[in-house]
């Protein structure tokens, strides 16, 4: 599914040559490696502040916080069933990492979800506009759409045309674009992972919160180190969200590179869509009948294609029949948000979001990453083909 060996070989002197610096300057927390690479990251995504934190989560709540989300309430729950702090919901997808949502509760604010649309997985503004237009929409205060699998949510505009504050779940989505824009710049806020799967990965966790404005990224900056604007004296409940410095460095390295691989990534997926086109197995969809429903780049998007996922019938049967043929793949992801056990709370149920629970049971990962060769998306293709058969 991803050979990471293959990325580290031709750029280990470099790496090794970072680390190094850390430990001569003994800066192992923030410091001068993690500071350089926050002012390349701002440069590349064309922002005006990047402040790096120990994870893709931490940057998240500190979005969240940072915005006032919750204002530092802890969850409640309320006579609707719904969790969280009161006057303060955050719209967001069902299809997603669990952080997503455990943010926004840990943030003290309350999960409002909105179904996907069936093509590009991302939030539905059809499905955003009835939620805020229910009787939720009166306290929902802001939108968290998940550039999921790489590409932009086009339920950014939307969030803005509302009056809302857009906090951009950019995890998957390093280098992704809107209409020119980059994921990172496009809301009032943005988060990023950096965990080892990542197109844009640190080695280990590691995370970063992207602003505009000066007002949130001081917040930011202070949230991250226990809510201290000087030390000793703590203004709010901050956390300890800090980047280390060997992360610092490793990122700085590897940004070099991003866009190359960014590159790379788009010319596999344009491969992928060649041979199902050619083995005569892509299907129009939205929804999968015989073949393989192809993922599609949306009009004014430029996708990254962090993940390339099919939609299969019988999935499950062909993901066993691939590992049997050593070709990984991975399920991103099985159950939706609001069917997980940790979030019963919510007041959700099975069928609320049919797109979402439809997603769930078809979308496969196939392999995709930047060193990955012709030979062996042949040989994908080729297995899925015979299962299909």
């Amino acid at each position: 599914m991803l050979d990471l060996k293959r990325q580290y070989a031709p750029i280990h002197q470099e790496l090794l040559d970072a680390l190094g610096r850390v430990l001569e300057t003994q800066q192992f927390i923030l410091g001068g490696e993690v500071a350089a690479f926050e002012k390349a990251a701002a440069e590349q995504l064309g922002v005006s502040h990047a402040m790096g934190c120990s994870s893709g989560t931490d940057a998240l709540w500190l979005a969240l916080a940072a915005a006032g989300m919750g204002l530092g309430q802890p969850p409640q729950r309320a006579k609707s069933g719904l969790v969280g702090g009161p006057g303060q919901a955050v719209v967001t997808t069902p299809f997603s990492f669990f952080a997503s949502v455990s943010s926004i509760l840990r943030a003290g604010a309350t999960p409002v979800l909105a179904d996907i649309d069936p093509v590009s997985f991302n939030l539905s503004p059809e499905a955003v506009s009835a939620v805020l237009d229910g009787p939720c929409g009166a306290a929902v205060r802001a939108i968290l759409p998940v550039h999921l699998y790489g590409q932009i949510s086009f339920s950014l505009g939307f969030g803005r045309e509302r009056g809302l504050t857009v906090i951009e779940d950019a995890a998957q989505a390093w280098g992704a674009e809107w209409n020119g824009v980059k994921a990172g710049g496009l809301g009032d806020i943005a988060a990023f992972s950096f965990y080892p799967t990542k197109n844009l990965s640190a080695a280990g966790d590691a995370g970063m919160v992207t602003t505009n404005s000066a007002e949130l990224a001081e917040r930011v900056k202070m949230l991250r180190q226990h809510g201290m604007r000087r030390r000793y004296y703590h203004d709010e409940l901050g956390w300890n969200a800090r980047m280390d410095g060997f992360q610092g460095a490793v990122l700085a390295v590897k940004l070099k590179y991003i866009g190359a691989w960014n590159e790379a990534r788009r010319a596999l997926a344009a491969r992928y869509h060649a041979l199902f086109a050619n083995a005569g197995l892509a299907e129009a969809g939205p929804y999968p009948v015989h073949g393989a429903v192809l993922p599609r780049e949306v009009p004014g998007a430029k996708h990254v294609w962090h993940q390339y996922v099919i939609r299969a019938p019988r999935r499950d049967a062909l993901r066993e029949f691939l590992a049997a043929r050593g070709i990984g793949s991975e399920i991103y992801y099985p159950l939706p948000l609001h069917l997980q056990k940790a979030l019963k709370g919510l007041g959700y149920a099975a069928g609320d979001f049919p797109e979402a629970e439809r997603a769930a049971r078809e979308v496969l990962a196939l392999p995709i990453f930047p060193e990955l060769r012709e030979d062996e998306q042949q040989t994908v293709v080729a297995a899925i083909a015979e299962f299909l058969s």
